[in-house]
């Protein structure tokens, strides 16, 4: 039976089995019948400036797009949300952050087609004031997620967000952050109306209280994600504390039973509120994150992770407190845990990377940048390491003490490594990266950035690596050669900031890695305007960044 012959829906359930990587972009080049089966699963399409003339073709190719996300877009959307509400798509999620101000006309326009909008994502705009929140309500009375935070200019108030609550009775999930005129009132009519709402975020909203924060929670007892901070004021000098967190603050965590993720990121917390969260989520409790928070103590932490044994995502970025026997103590409890982030720990050593990947057998992501890292400890004995497969993402950036030897240690006891992010650590050498990828043969991410890595000579294939940035980096066109030669299928390559790199080396990696969809280029002073525009008529889909103007002859 040929490929025609074939039924497409016996071919769909197959691609479906594949997945939806990059082995069905290699498919879709087999025959037009494959690209037409390929261009069904495509769900989701990131908008760059670039790609604005090509968005009708684009609407037409993939008809079951759900996702579109306009983040990273610089012109006026108003055309563009007509585009859409023409396309005849039936979109899930539109993400409409970084922009300047909300088109109001087009969102209403958009709002007629698309009423069953399910996510809204429009962080960081410029300018945001009450009526925005009352179209987005009344065009998208459907929606279950809407993320408003951190816009640059917040006129929005009380009245916006009370407005809102009351339309939209199936949000089960906002982020207010950053809008710092609302106060309780906002708190409290989103968990007043919102009948379903199971998460919320309100980061520097300092109007809200304590008070009011606890009022939330007494009307809606079945919240599963939290996320806020107490407003942290670093007191210095004899005889000067915090001020003090209300008890019914604390008391009114214990309600919450159904709690299975909380940030309190840069908070001012004590013992007392941590065994608060421990008795309230228990059991449930896969999300905690405490990054940068003050007033606490290890006696704290180590209660709730006691209590807490379920907790898969921990987050303690900048407890300067924490010792390698610390986390000794801990990881009796953390057999759950999938993520770690310990950066800006200043006093943990190698020990603390041992253990972690012998004692959490189902660890994935270890982050450990700015620590003691390149300092050995006592888990530092060969007799000590114990090879964890399940560890595929290690972030060790800005280490300055980070040796080779150290990083053969770590890339031997997790061997299974797709992503190593190293920026920063200049002890590390050439060399020593050409060992770890013989080692760790499934890296796809590899980041040297500002390393100081000048020799790049693999001889042997690395096709599986996909992300190469070697930003800061000194390397030249001869290591350029080298990655277009052994690295062929590489999609994002950055090379910013490179100053001995020159348009041949360049020609070399775009002709070669015809995989490629983004390159970096900025600051690279010796390539040319009149080079970079080469670049992009002779490889259109190549997604190339530049420095405008301030270059060299060509």
């Amino acid at each position: 039976m040929s490929v025609k012959e074939f039924p497409e829906e016996c071919w769909e359930l197959v691609f479906r089995f594949l997945g939806y990587g990059p082995d069905l972009e290699s498919l879709s080049m087999v025959c037009k019948q494959f690209l037409s089966i390929t261009n069904r699963f495509q769900f989701s399409l990131t908008v760059y400036d670039p790609t604005i003339p090509l968005l009708p073709q684009l609407f037409l190719r993939f008809p079951r797009l759900k996702i579109l996300d306009f983040s990273h877009f610089n012109g006026h959307h108003e055309g563009l949300l007509h585009q859409i509400s023409q396309s005849g798509l039936d979109l899930d999620l539109l993400n409409l952050s970084n922009q300047r101000t909300l088109p109001v006309d087009g969102l209403r326009e958009l709002g007629s087609k698309m009423r069953t909008l399910r996510v809204l994502i429009c962080s960081n705009i410029g300018f945001l004031r009450d009526s925005h929140l009352v179209v987005m309500a009344y065009c998208f009375p459907f929606l279950e997620e809407l993320d408003i935070s951190f816009p640059l200019d917040s006129q929005a108030s009380d009245f916006g967000v009370e407005r809102l609550s009351s339309l939209l009775e199936n949000l089960r999930k906002i982020n207010i952050s950053g809008n710092y005129f609302i106060t309780d009132k906002s708190l409290l009519s989103l968990c007043q109306n919102c009948l379903s709402l199971e998460e919320i975020s309100f980061f520097t909203c300092y109007k809200i209280t304590q008070l009011g924060i606890a009022s939330a929670i007494h009307l809606r007892p079945g919240l599963n994600s939290i996320s806020f901070n107490i407003e942290k004021k670093r007191i210095h000098g004899p005889g000067l504390t915090p001020s003090p967190i209300d008890v019914d603050f604390i008391d009114s965590f214990r309600c919450l039973k159904r709690l299975t993720a909380i940030d309190l990121s840069n908070s001012v917390i004590s013992d007392e509120f941590l065994f608060a969260v421990a008795e309230g989520g228990g059991l449930l409790l896969k999300k905690l994150i405490l990054q940068d928070c003050c007033n606490c103590t290890f006696s704290g932490i180590s209660y709730v992770i006691s209590k807490c044994q379920s907790v898969q995502c921990l987050d303690l970025r900048k407890i300067d407190f924490l010792t390698d026997q610390c986390i000794r103590e801990l990881s009796t409890f953390l057999l759950s845990l999938t993520s770690i982030n310990l950066s800006g720990c200043c006093q943990l050593t190698n020990s603390t990377f041992f253990i972690l990947t012998r004692s959490c057998p189902l660890l994935s992501e270890i982050k450990m940048e700015r620590t003691y890292l390149g300092v050995d400890g006592e888990e530092d004995s060969m007799k000590n390491f114990v090879v964890n497969l399940k560890v595929k993402k290690v972030y060790l950036g800005d280490n300055v003490l980070l040796s080779d030897a150290n990083l053969i240690k770590f890339t031997s006891v997790s061997p299974g490594l797709q992503l190593l992010d190293l920026t920063g650590c200049e002890g590390v050498s050439g060399e020593c990266i050409v060992e770890v990828l013989k080692r760790c043969r499934e890296i796809r991410h590899l980041n040297l950035a500002y390393t100081g890595m000048k020799v790049f000579d693999i001889d042997f294939d690395v096709f599986q690596l996909e992300v190469l940035n070697l930003s800061g980096s000194r390397i030249e066109d001869e290591a350029l050669s080298i990655i277009s030669r052994r690295c062929s299928g590489l999609i994002l390559l950055d090379i910013q900031s490179c100053w001995h790199v020159t348009p041949k080396g360049v020609k070399e990696v775009v002709e070669n890695c015809r995989t490629l969809k983004e390159l970096n280029l900025k600051n690279c002073w010796l390539v040319s305007d009149e080079f970079v525009a080469w670049v992009e008529f002779s490889r259109p889909s190549l997604r190339t960044i530049a420095t405008p103007s301030d270059v060299g002859a060509f």
